[in-house]
């Protein structure tokens, strides 16, 4: 079992230093050791969209050649045969999406990747992925498949809640569910290997769609004029599970949460998410309140789409909120590194519904020093997770 009590951090590999893997994600695996933490968390790996966002990828599949530590690397033919043969599903369709180029570059983002996950695993650190529900819209992805994907008359949004009247119109494609089901899930199966692949637990975001999900008129200004339409609720994880065994899966059970998405995540035995952030105002049943954290859960102190700690509440001591999270049943806590480091709103990774200036943070070297991993993994110990 994955989940036990312990704490991690989140920290996309485009906020280390250099903006790469190399030595600088192996100085924060070290880190992480020191601090006591056993998971790093990342944001998807795919390629970037123009403003930079990592949920709106080319690719469900490819992994960035920009996250390159030695991006002219030679990689002979016997590499890129065996490559092609372990990726076959996928790979033919981002070759001629990106160029043939781009297979050198899946090589040695393998060799990369892989090297720095044994260096973690020998340190006990796990990693942790993302994978967002949806692709973008004219990705190698929507391309390769159009038949799994409905008729561009209705995209993909979120319904009206009170952060935002208007909901939100994301735009994407949205999946042809009956299709799918009908092909046994094969792409979804693919998608989930390949995300096993590179790390070793992964989030799935956006999992209410899974039960029903909001489907906005392409022409609409606005959400406000969707409608929901029914999921495939469990069948496509069953039929994951059927082919690559029990999914190291966390649910990102945030927003507008119904029951039903409650029992198809209990049924699953998926943990959900708590954050700290939200913990302090609302009813008494708001789920992000302490007191109705469940142990079988992954508390956060803030998201990458939330502001800091220090950014909510400004004034105060950021520390406290994560030694509250600390303090959770929850069995595991994620840090962000921008909390860890008790930075204000202009760290933010994203702030949802404003195109530019998302993205692009960065730690200074050596901001995560010694005594940042000394005083997490000190609340850690306190907390019963290191």
């Amino acid at each position: 079992m994955w989940l036990t009590r312990t704490v991690g951090v989140n920290l996309h590999p485009t906020s280390l230093p250099g903006g790469r893997l190399g030595p600088e994600a192996y100085a924060f695996v070290d880190w992480l050791e020191a601090a006591g933490a056993r998971f790093w968390q990342v944001l998807p790996l795919g390629p970037p969209d123009a403003h930079g966002s990592p949920y709106s990828s080319a690719s469900a599949f490819a992994a960035w050649s920009g996250l390159l530590a030695d991006p002219d690397e030679p990689v002979g033919r016997t590499a890129l045969r065996r490559f092609e043969r372990a990726n076959g599903f996928w790979i033919s369709d981002w070759m001629d999406f990106a160029g043939r180029d781009a297979l050198a570059d899946q090589v040695r983002f393998e060799r990369e990747w892989s090297a720095l996950r044994r260096y973690a695993s020998d340190r006990s650190v796990r990693l942790i992925g993302d994978v967002p529900i949806y692709v973008a819209g004219g990705s190698c992805d929507h391309l390769a498949h159009p038949a799994i994907f409905l008729p561009a008359t209705f995209v993909a949004g979120a319904p009206p809640d009170p952060l935002n009247d208007r909901g939100q119109k994301w735009g994407n494609p949205l999946f042809d569910w009956e299709a799918l089901a009908r092909d046994g899930y094969r792409w979804w199966i693919e998608r989930m290997r390949r995300t096993l692949a590179l790390v070793d637990v992964f989030r799935i975001d956006h999992f209410r769609g899974f039960t029903d999900y909001w489907a906005v008129p392409a022409e609409a200004e606005s959400a406000r004029e969707g409608h929901w339409e029914p999921g495939p609720g469990a069948g496509v994880f069953r039929a994951a599970e059927a082919a690559l065994g029990r999914l190291p899966v966390i649910a990102e059970d945030l927003g507008l949460i119904t029951s039903d998405v409650v029992e198809l995540r209990d049924g699953l035995d998926f943990p959900g998410m708590a954050v700290i952030l939200w913990a302090f105002d609302g009813p008494p049943d708001n789920p992000h309140r302490l007191e109705n954290h469940r142990t079988r859960q992954v508390v956060y102190t803030s998201t990458h789409d939330t502001d800091t700690l220090a950014g909510r509440f400004p004034g105060g001591s950021p520390w406290r909120f994560v030694e509250t999270a600390l303090s959770s049943r929850a069995d595991l806590a994620m840090i962000p590194a921008q909390d860890v480091l008790e930075l204000g709103s202009a760290a933010r990774m994203n702030r949802p519904g404003e195109v530019g200036g998302n993205w692009c943070w960065r730690l200074e070297s050596g901001q995560l020093d010694a005594a940042a991993a000394a005083r997490l993994r000190a609340s850690a110990e306190a907390s019963g997770r290191a």
